[in-house]
């Protein structure tokens, strides 16, 4: 008989909802270019403009604000190396918990970057952000500020009130990651001082390959791929109307029951305590999202853990998908100042739409067997 594998990676990818599923078979039944003016491009056209309406919704944004991308790191790129051109800035300022989307389109620019520190719970540290403002302005330097609202792997909420009141009033130009506080936290982008903001539609129960920036009008300049003028000319190629359409649809369904996930997450940090008391969970006492528990128990090997946790039938992650596969330990609890021995030794476990407390509850189940294992001195696998 095959096991039942539990999912807990939704900051991964979460899975794929029914009204997404439902939304994405009809639209593939669809013939046409939404750029065609004859009746099977105006069902496609349709289809886009009831999405960026959803979309924008959920966004707290006017849907003429929305542009798709086929990622959110497509979307950050035009961003960063987009609007690095189009506002002639000569220095990209992140902070050292960015998700590599961020920190490579930095990277890309060819222009200096300057690094803000995190604190000891993973927060922006807000006075080195006022200290790098008023570098710029000592030195005439325009700058464009990157910063994520959520961190991905801790959880961790940042303090975006006051981010937008340090660089919204300046003439810099203030760019957010916005992927993981989508459908969790209340946006408000079009009241809000961002520029521009980077959302994701695998994050929330649509199909990967569909993403979007935000814009403010004036950032409409900003672009990558001029092509054929789709997008109102803000991106160009044929939109992927099927993908499109499902991640408005996911964006329709998404209602976060944060008291849900912190019961989840609470029930999990709970349970480690008691089978391993000298667990570190990180950010914890900072302002989290509620579906993420990233932590370490000192001496077990996450790479260890988690190919047990897998025999297991348990799906976690050490940290971003996107780093996966690479030698070290994780650059985010790096710059939280996490002793790499520790930092060796964190897992991720993260909930959404689709978790359970059974979920929870086995993963505790497993992860003591892990430490028995351990105890007894035999292997982990």
């Amino acid at each position: 008989m095959t096991r039942q594998a539990v999912y807990l990676d939704h900051n991964a990818a979460a899975p794929l909802r029914p009204e997404a599923r439902e939304t994405l078979l009809h639209a593939l039944t669809l013939t046409g270019n939404p750029s065609s003016v004859h009746a099977h491009g105006r069902a496609l056209r349709d289809l886009l403009d009831t999405a960026r309406r959803q979309v924008a919704r959920l966004a707290g944004a006017e849907p003429r604000q929305v542009v798709f991308t086929g990622s959110a790191t497509e979307a950050l790129t035009q961003a960063i190396v987009g609007g690095a051109r189009a506002f002639a800035v000569r220095a990209i300022a992140v902070s050292a918990g960015e998700h590599a989307a961020v920190l490579k389109a930095a990277e890309a620019t060819g222009l200096p970057v300057w690094t803000v520190g995190l604190d000891a719970q993973g927060r922006i540290d807000l006075d080195q952000l006022a200290q790098v403002l008023q570098r710029a302005d000592a030195e005439g330097v325009s700058l464009l500020v990157a910063l994520h609202w959520v961190n991905n792997e801790t959880g961790v909420i940042q303090p975006m009130a006051r981010i937008n009141a340090l660089v919204g009033p300046t003439r810099h130009t203030l760019v957010v990651d916005a992927v993981q506080a989508l459908g969790k936290l209340d946006l408000d982008f079009a009241a809000s001082a961002p520029d521009m903001l980077a959302i994701s539609g695998h994050k929330i129960g649509a199909p990967a390959g569909v993403g979007a920036l935000l814009l403010k009008s004036h950032a409409d300049g900003v672009r990558l791929i001029p092509g054929g003028g789709q997008e109102q000319g803000r991106r160009g190629g044929t939109e992927a109307a099927a993908l499109i359409a499902a991640f408005g649809a996911a964006a329709a369904a998404t209602q976060y029951d944060r008291r849900a996930m912190l019961d989840l997450s609470q029930r999990v940090e709970a349970g480690l305590k008691t089978m391993a008391p000298d667990v570190v969970v990180f950010g914890a006492e900072a302002e989290r999202t509620g579906n993420v528990v990233n932590f370490a128990v000192p001496g077990v090997s996450n790479a260890t853990a988690m190919m047990a946790l897998d025999l297991m039938g348990l799906s976690v992650s050490s940290g971003s998908a996107c780093s996966s596969g690479k030698v070290g330990p994780s650059h985010v609890l790096s710059g939280m100042g996490v002793p790499r021995a520790l930092a060796e030794c964190a897992l991720r476990v993260s909930f959404g739409w689709s978790s359970t407390i059974e979920d929870a509850e086995a993963f505790l189940a497993g992860f003591e067997t892990v430490l028995s294992r351990r105890a007894r001195g035999g292997k982990a696998a």
